[in-house]
């Protein structure tokens, strides 16, 4: 992820007040039909091979975060896939790790392009393209028929989840096309190595973090410090496994006292202990890949991550390495969620722009990209767990990616998310921020859970904002 400066809600905002606001995106009569024409051409005729009108010959433009999975995926697997059905479709692939500053100004000049991987670090605010009426209704899309069985909607193919995370003010119009699954990542090899064992419980994860730094080997526990997002996603997890996936419904829902709960003083604590004694040195100023890399060094034992980790870092991991996770441990004794517990979403998530010039065409891309097989080439080729049910079956899973797909099987019903940071830039802005102030010593626990909550009550108390609920 690029360390480049996140748009505002409001800088967004202006930006698209340029153009006129043609109003809420209209909801299509029929499961099946297509969203309005934009150009003036003739729509096409909508069949159950060609559910949305796709024109066989009006260009496709699809932009890729090029992040942890790449830009490969899209040229080797799904634009070859699409093109099987529509050969006559011109596809202009682009990708960047900025999305925000390539496309931000094309929303504002009512210019943008008809697929959009919007994630990594520099994303668009979804909530303020919701707010703006910028994202395509993708409920046509859901009742579909899939790509693989004309016979079977869209929406019975993938995870529910999908479907919950990806709607904004009751409409569909996010697809995350990842399971993301996060944890505490490590090498098995190093842990084998030197008769280490992943701990279940706190007190088992401090004693190893002080064996490991006596051993002198390596540091114990790392994060990117230049993108502290990485340090305050096992924050939350823990404060969910402490105290209960409300502690997260009420931050979402920027309820009164939700970042100072108990659940959370205890979390933030326990990290900063962490801070405080156990962080390779220069941490702080580091990003992602270099702390990634100094593990697959062997130069520090853990660190947190997602699912994407083990592509991310292909390059540069040893063949033996053998990456694996392990999730929060118990803190308290009397969790209010088991041993276990994750934190999982649908993320790699996909926009069709309302105002693109084919978004039809976007909305077939997507079907395309949830077909069996294009999900289980993903998975296999990136490495990570698709959102699309059996897309994994019969394929050779790498040790993280089967460690990961283990742990979210193991998890059941007890995994938590969290939504607060796509609809509300700010204040994911100011827990960034603040999180790497707590983990360098320069905020107490007390100090940064209450400069996070008064950002969420200014948040609450703006009513130029779009206020989001789950």
């Amino acid at each position: 992820m690029p360390d480049t400066p996140h748009i505002s809600r409001r800088e967004l905002l202006r930006g698209a007040a340029l153009v006129p606001v043609a109003g809420a995106l209209a909801a299509c009569a029929t499961p099946a039909a297509p969203p309005a024409a934009t150009s003036s051409s003739a729509p096409v005729a909508t069949s159950a091979a060609n559910p949305f009108g796709v024109a066989g010959n009006k260009p496709l433009e699809v932009w890729i975060f090029d992040g942890g999975f790449g830009q490969d995926y899209a040229k080797n697997i799904h634009q070859p896939l699409f093109k099987t059905k529509h050969p006559g479709v011109e596809i202009k692939h682009n990708a960047t790790k900025e999305i925000t500053k390539i496309l931000q100004p094309r929303f504002a000049g009512g210019n943008p392009p008809d697929v959009i991987d919007n994630s990594g670090a520099n994303a668009m605010d979804f909530g303020a393209l919701a707010q703006d009426n910028q994202l395509q209704d993708l409920t046509p899309l859901l009742d579909a028929p899939s790509w693989d069985d004309p016979n079977t909607k869209v929406r019975d193919t993938i995870d529910q989840a999908v479907i919950d995370l990806g709607t904004y003010d009751g409409t569909f119009s996010v697809l995350g096309y990842v399971n993301y699954i996060f944890g505490i990542w490590y090498s098995q090899k190093a842990f084998r190595d030197n008769g280490w064992e992943a701990p279940k419980t706190w007190d088992e994860f401090l004693k190893l973090c002080e064996t490991i730094k006596k051993s002198g080997k390596m540091a114990p526990f790392t994060y990117a410090g230049k993108f502290p997002q990485y340090l305050y996603e096992p924050l939350l997890t823990m404060a969910a496994k402490i105290g209960g996936n409300e502690v997260l419904v009420n931050i979402d829902n920027l309820e009164d006292g939700a970042w100072t709960s108990e659940a959370m003083k205890t979390s933030a604590t326990a990290w900063a202990e962490i801070g405080a004694k156990y962080l390779m040195e220069g941490t702080a100023g580091l990003d992602h890949v270099q702390t990634q890399t100094a593990q697959n060094k062997y130069k520090v034992a853990m660190l947190p991550s997602g699912s994407w980790l083990e592509n991310e870092q292909k390059t540069t991991t040893p063949a033996d390495f053998e990456y694996a996770m392990f999730p929060i441990p118990d803190i308290t004794g009397s969790d209010k969620l088991p041993y276990g517990t994750l934190h999982s979403q649908p993320s790699e998530n996909f926009i069709v722009p309302s105002k693109s010039p084919n978004p039809q065409g976007g909305m077939e891309y997507l079907r395309a990209m949830l077909s069996k097989k294009a999900a289980g080439d993903f998975s296999e080729m990136v490495k990570t767990v698709s959102v699309v049910k059996g897309a994994g079956e019969g394929r050779q899973l790498s040790p993280g990616a089967a460690s990961a797909t283990k742990s979210f099987a193991d998890a059941g019903a007890n995994v938590v998310y969290y939504r607060w940071q796509t609809w509300y830039a700010q204040l994911k802005d100011e827990a960034i921020a603040a999180t790497g102030e707590l983990m360098s010593g320069r905020l107490t626990p007390d100090k940064y859970l209450e400069r996070l909550q008064k950002k969420a009550d200014e948040l609450k108390n703006d009513s130029s904002i779009k206020k989001y609920q789950r």
